[in-house]
């Protein structure tokens, strides 16, 4: 003990102390006078073209959900690099005039002929590539049919209302940048073997310069027979037919039965608490939400503002390290497996996993028994709506890898999806993100794959956050920064800027942004028995909106990494 106060007293100048204090348990909390009626709407979403659709959308009338369908089309358009109409997501509603939260799940499922080693050779080993490039790593896409069911579930406007920016969009195309082609060159010869999306994202096989329109009016039509007909739009008729026919002759195994078969889900949140704050999160197939409240069960038992950064940061770390365990180890589909979401989430669970932290000493991950250990990126997209109505969506979309499996369904411009690598496709080997599994997320037919895309809510009696973001793997701990961020009461552009770290329990190396630990820091953690991985370049691209009910002051922020926009929209006026 008087080792570990040593270290921290020397570090207390040169190491700030996370303000949690103000969230000090006893303190009275002021309940808005106002409480439900915000002073403004906001829209932080990752492409300003997607933040545009949206505010026209609650200019002709339309609520946040409303506003939902517009973006997520926007953002299928233009950032084919993070999602799709040939994908899916999690969209996490509240609903003011029921005071009710509920989750859209709109995931993506595996084909009814997909088994558990379609993607294991003779000799059962993994196939490289297999479950990532070409149509065979495509799931059943669900975003299409969540948009209708938004639209007619939730929204006021018809659905071809909704869809109307996406469309124009897709006929007059997007200016390449500098992101876009990061993107396109990473998966530029995955691109190359399909006709069309080599035709829509290249020039003549090579990525295309900065400035470059991007025109896909194939998705146009297909987004407008989505508009005119609906869930039939996609899932029967002409499009479900070149779907079908266009995955088969390349590979693929989708059915019409598949199509016909796709259910949007709606489910009851994950729910937590935090030092006094009401966490609402996703909620399987998602493992996010499960793993936000195991962590913050774990760090509830410390009082993180009373500790230098170090320490701080060590415990942080070994809260996500068990929380990770324990989604390689439990956490599937629970329309599929048992999944102990009530020991997961419960504090008396959290209390023993706790018990086995040492608060001088990393635990080496191989020594918490879990999937047999074998020594991310700014990938799928999320974005952030508040209506004057006190209507909230915070939603993550995703078609898993930069431009999904880089297969362009012929005369549909629907780009696939790679979410079946998402699958344990060999329980206990990494995915593309390094992320292990057990039998728990297993592939079966009909099945939905392990997500981390983590839409949050967190909420006081006077403030309330709206969050998420991109990252594969490092999605849930990006949050996790995030409610912690709100927990000090910082600004909500310091949630989304500042630098960031990982543990995701396999591999077992603490992952971090430069500017995220200094030299000292670095040291310090290595005396505990951590391994650091400094990453070369920033990840997540977080969109997060703050509304204070006490003062009906809302504010917004986009992530600096990326290239999104947080517009805030008073009476009469628009502002960042």
């Amino acid at each position: 003990m008087f080792q570990r106060l040593r270290y921290c007293l020397s570090l207390l100048q040169s190491l700030p102390v996370l303000a949690l204090s103000l969230l000090v348990v006893g303190v009275p909390v002021q309940v808005a006078s106002a409480a439900e009626r915000p002073g403004a709407t906001a829209i932080a979403s990752a492409h300003p073209h997607a933040t545009a659709a949206g505010f026209e959308i609650l200019a002709a009338g339309g609520n946040a959900f409303d506003a939902a369908v517009a973006v997520s089309a926007a953002l299928a358009v233009v950032e084919p690099y993070g999602s799709g109409i040939g994908g899916g997501g999690f969209w996490l509603l509240h609903v003011a005039t029921e005071n009710r939260d509920v989750m859209i799940d709109g995931r993506e499922r595996a084909p009814l002929a997909a088994h558990r080693d379609m993607y294991l050779d003779d000799a059962g080993n993994l196939i490289p590539g297999a479950s990532m490039n070409g149509p065979l790593a495509a799931g059943i896409p669900g975003e299409p049919a969540a948009l209708v069911h938004l639209a007619e579930q939730y929204g006021r406007l018809p659905l071809a209302r909704s869809l109307a920016p996406a469309i124009r969009l897709a006929r007059a195309g997007f200016e390449v940048e500098a992101h876009y082609r990061r993107m396109a060159a990473f998966r530029r010869d995955v691109l190359r073997e399909s006709a069309d999306a080599a035709r829509i994202f290249l020039r003549e096989g090579e990525v295309p310069a900065e400035g470059v329109v991007i025109r896909q009016p194939e998705l146009a039509d297909t987004l407008q027979a989505l508009a005119g007909q609906g869930r039939d739009g996609f899932y029967a008729g002409k499009v479900a037919d070149r779907l079908v026919t266009g995955v088969r002759a390349a590979g693929g195994i989708w059915t019409q039965r598949d199509l016909d078969e796709y259910e949007v889900i709606e489910r009851e949140p994950v729910r937590g608490e935090y030092h006094g704050m009401r966490i609402t999160s996703a909620a399987p197939p998602s493992s996010g939400g499960i793993a936000l409240v195991t962590m913050l069960n774990i760090l509830e038992g410390y009082g993180l503002q009373d500790l230098c950064e170090v320490e701080r940061t060590h415990l942080i770390v070994e809260a996500m390290r068990r929380a990770y365990r324990d989604r390689a180890v439990y956490l599937g589909d629970t329309d599929y497996v048992e999944v102990p979401v009530a020991m997961l989430t419960s504090p008396h669970y959290a209390a023993g996993l706790r018990n086995g932290i040492r608060r001088d000493q990393a635990t080496p991950s191989a020594s918490l028994p879990g999937p047999e250990a074998f020594g991310g990126g700014n990938h799928t997209t999320h974005f952030s709506i508040l209506d004057r109505e006190g209507n909230r969506v915070a939603a993550t979309l995703s078609i898993n890898y930069p431009f999904g499996a880089g297969f362009v369904v012929p005369g549909t411009g629907v780009l696939l999806n790679d979410e079946m690598d998402d699958f344990s496709a060999k329980p206990g080997v990494p995915n593309a993100y390094g992320l292990v599994g057990t039998e728990a997320n297993a592939i079966a037919p009909g099945k939905r794959m392990l997500s981390s895309m983590s839409p949050t809510f967190v909420e006081t009696d006077d403030r309330v956050a709206i969050l998420g973001t991109p990252g594969g793997s490092r999605i849930i701990t990006m949050v996790l920064h995030g409610i912690l961020g709100f927990a000090a009461d910082k600004p909500v552009q310091d949630w989304v800027s500042e630098p960031r770290f990982h543990h995701q329990y396999l591999p077992d190396v603490i992952q971090f942004e430069p500017e995220a630990f200094g030299a000292e820091m670095q040291q310090q953690l290595k005396a505990m028995g951590h391994e650091l991985k400094p990453l070369d370049s920033s990840y997540g691209n977080m969109q997060a909106i703050q509304w204070n009910r006490a003062t009906g002051e809302v504010r917004a922020a986009s992530d600096p990494r990326g290239i999104g926009e947080a517009l805030i929209e008073h009476v009469g006026r628009v502002s960042p």
